[in-house]
């Protein structure tokens, strides 16, 4: 529900990971990491790990980075850093609509411009409302990979889930060889 905001592709990607590797629910009221939310052009959270399970051991004490955009201007802010090499992030999310597809091009356009809040309230009412509210909770997700994908990180799971990026032209203006 609520990867139709900007921050929520972000939050449910926190939600699970903090979990894997903690063995804990994401220590925030409701699961919601706040600072992401809103229609802030970029909007920046930390989240420090601790008492992480053993495999995770590595990742004791650190603290994440987490970026997140919404906006072709804005996303360029942030690409230029990644660029540059200053970046100080170790996530970044970016949507092309400001306040993300809530307020998209296909959404009616309304005369109150409080709607977009409105609505972005009523995806987090909806989230908060859901039996499953964790990405790795997913009935279908989980069959998924009983059948057919194994585990996480398998090598059939990378085959079909992770991609490879390419050069493609003027969109990667800021790509150095």
């Amino acid at each position: 529900v609520i990867f139709g905001a900007t921050g929520g592709v972000m939050e449910a990607a926190l939600r699970t990971a903090y979990e894997l590797i903690t063995g804990r629910e994401l220590p925030f009221k409701h699961l919601h990491l706040n600072q992401i939310e809103g229609f802030d052009p970029i909007k920046e959270a930390e989240i420090t790990i601790t008492k992480t399970l053993p495999a995770f051991s590595y990742l004791e004490n650190q603290t994440i980075k987490i970026a997140v955009a919404s906006g072709a201007k804005n996303a360029e802010v942030l690409m230029k850093q990644i660029v540059e090499g200053t970046s100080p992030y170790h996530f970044i999310e970016i949507m092309g609509c400001p306040g993300g597809c809530i307020s998209g091009g296909g959404q009616p356009r309304p005369k109150d411009p409080l709607t977009a809040q409105k609505r972005l309230e009523g995806l987090y009412a909806e989230d908060n409302r859901k039996s499953i509210r964790k990405s790795h909770e997913n009935t279908f997700v989980k069959e998924l990979y009983e059948a057919f994908l194994v585990n996480p990180n398998s090598h059939i799971s990378h085959e079909f889930l992770h991609t490879h990026y390419i050069r493609r032209g003027k969109f990667n203006e800021y790509l150095k060889d």
